[in-house]
């Protein structure tokens, strides 16, 4: 047996025999880079603590992975088509494991943003190769299957990520979050060497490095808007982030709507099945990313729980999402898409209205629930479309077919949490207010309480420790009467730190039953338009992008709309 897997895919005249194996390792690859994001959730609050993070500075090293993420998938996945998508796939590896290291070592704000930026650039190679690797490698009448794993695994990493980061802070600093990434990098290395076979596409054609750069500067400038106008207020910064993402998006469509061989055909979005599947992946990962952004501090703040809990009580969603994602594949081939993508938005609709129930009573178990049926609704929604976008692209275009699935998710992620995070922030402030008024407490350290509900249990902190340190001062002083005094005023403090942590709670739980409801309405509507645009029950995804289940050769990417069509879907049935 070789060593290193040497045999291009496309030159197997059958399917490949360690296929399975193969996916073991994409499925390792796409695990890091999704749980990359969702366990810098809990470790938030220690690197916080550490580099003394401003709440500015902490939204950056969450999202300064995001923004070269999302921009350059696009782009990548073209080159990775047209050289290697394995090759992707591995430089891919290496680039996000230096970023890890990097992060890891580094003792400022600045540091830990730049190694996450570089993190980012990894995860954008990574991507597109892991979805356009599993279509080349495995025949279509197994992909669905595969495609099934492949998301069970992002749903089972949106969970993952803060039980292994609890893990790893009980015995150890914010920094083993980054390094953690290194050896499953490294084995995934190793596993895309000796189980991968390489693959590209059969064209010489040159890559339309124009289109690709205007997606960048689109795609990245949109991304860069979404997080900075909610979070800090639409300035100049935010405004000319729109026009730049406005302009750039009307410049890519022109381009690629007159180039003979565009870096992506946007006469796809015409078709309903396309076209409404991208748009149901985007609204998931916006509920599902505002949900966590918002649910995972409840359980950290409100509730108490240490980072190890919290990621413990999030498991409910991982094993929700495996039995939903074995659900589809037994429901889509019979019952087809369109009922069961629409089945798990409704279902992850209703998840979201009963998360609108939480209030300062509210235990753990309310949440339970909500976190199973959000869980099998990914499961339910999210294979089907991904299978139908991959399918709607020929097999030299499987890396892009990829980057636009992951772009879509990427994008809705971002709103999911700037959109619910930014009603989140307003309504946990106004209702801070309302639950503070009348008290004593200074206008400063409202305004500091209003920043987050951890900067609101930390004034409230800051009152008892007053109230300790006078109660101890009363103690020590031997005037009885003035003893009594200082007591008075300690018991007084004390009173006014428990109603200070109490209306911190009960504002944030308050503000999660109305982002919840925000969130409800925005994937309620959006079922109803996933709904209409999906076809009705009848034509398979490759038989819509014209899959023949036969080896042919490849078409010119020049060709058509009308000629795409004829194209096989990708490898076939072997």
């Amino acid at each position: 047996m070789r060593l290193v897997m040497n045999e291009p895919v496309e030159r197997m005249d059958r399917p490949y025999a360690r296929r399975w194996w193969a996916l073991l390792v994409l499925c390792l690859s796409l695990l890091i880079i999704v749980m990359a994001n969702t366990a810098l959730t809990v470790a938030a609050p220690d690197m916080t603590q550490d580099l003394g993070l401003s709440s500015a500075d902490l939204q950056w090293v969450i999202d300064g992975y995001t923004v070269p993420y999302a921009a350059l998938m696009l782009l990548l996945g073209a080159i990775g088509d047209k050289y290697s998508r394995r090759g992707a796939l591995i430089l891919g590896l290496v680039v996000f494991g230096g970023g890890a290291v990097a992060g890891s070592l580094v003792g400022s704000s600045t540091g830990v943003i730049a190694a996450r930026a570089v993190m980012g650039v990894g995860a954008a190679l990574i991507m597109p190769a892991t979805l356009s690797l599993l279509a080349a490698t495995f025949p279509r009448a197994e992909r669905a299957k595969a495609i099934v794993l492949w998301t069970a695994t992002a749903g089972l990493a949106i969970a993952a990520g803060p039980l292994v980061a609890g893990l790893l802070l009980e015995r150890h600093g914010w920094s083993s979050t980054f390094l953690i990434n290194v050896p499953i990098a490294a084995l995934a290395i190793i596993g895309a060497l000796v189980l991968v076979p390489p693959s590209k596409a059969g064209h010489q054609h040159r890559i339309d490095y124009v289109g690709g750069l205007l997606s960048v500067v689109w795609i990245g400038s949109l991304v860069y808007m979404i997080i900075e106008g909610p979070h800090f207020g639409w300035g100049v910064k935010a405004v000319t982030a729109a026009v730049v993402a406005g302009v750039g998006l009307v410049l890519f469509v022109v381009w690629e709507l007159r180039h003979p061989r565009p870096v992506i055909d946007v006469r796809r979005f015409a078709n309903r099945r396309f076209a409404g599947s991208n748009l149901a992946v985007a609204l998931f990962f916006l509920a599902v990313f505002g949900a966590f952004y918002y649910l995972t501090q409840h359980l950290q703040f409100v509730l108490g729980y240490d980072a190890l809990d919290t990621g413990v009580r999030m498991l409910p969603l991982a094993g929700a999402v495996f039995v939903g994602s074995a659900l589809t594949g037994h429901l889509t081939p019979r019952i087809g898409m369109k009922i069961t993508v629409t089945a798990g938005m409704v279902g992850g609709t209703a998840a979201l209205a009963l998360l609108t129930r939480v209030d300062a009573s509210s235990s753990y178990g309310d949440f339970v629930l909500p976190l199973v049926m959000l869980g099998l609704a990914i499961g339910l929604a999210l294979s089907p479309c991904t299978d139908a976008i991959m399918g709607a692209f020929p097999e030299s275009e499987l890396g892009v077919g990829g980057a636009v699935n992951d772009t879509s998710l990427e994008l809705g992620g971002s709103l999911g949490i700037a959109i619910l995070g930014s009603v989140l922030a307003s309504s946990y402030s106004s209702h801070l207010s309302d639950a503070t008024a009348g008290s004593k407490l200074s206008a400063g350290a409202l305004s500091t309480a209003q920043d987050s509900v951890g900067a609101g249990y930390v004034v409230a902190q800051g009152i008892g420790d007053k109230a300790r340190q006078l109660a101890e001062q009363a103690a020590r002083t031997g005037d009885v009467e003035k003893a009594a005094q200082v007591k008075a005023q300690a018991d007084q403090l004390a009173q006014g730190a428990h109603q200070m942590a109490d209306a911190v709670g009960s504002s944030f739980a308050d503000a999660v039953a109305h982002t919840s409801l925000i969130g409800a309405v925005i994937l309620g509507v959006g079922t109803v338009l996933v709904a209409v645009l999906l076809p009705r029950n009848g034509r398979t995804a490759e038989a819509e992008a014209g899959a023949t289940d036969t080896f042919a050769p490849e078409a010119d990417a020049s060709a058509s709309p009308e000629a795409e069509e004829s194209e096989p879907a990708g490898i076939a049935t072997r």
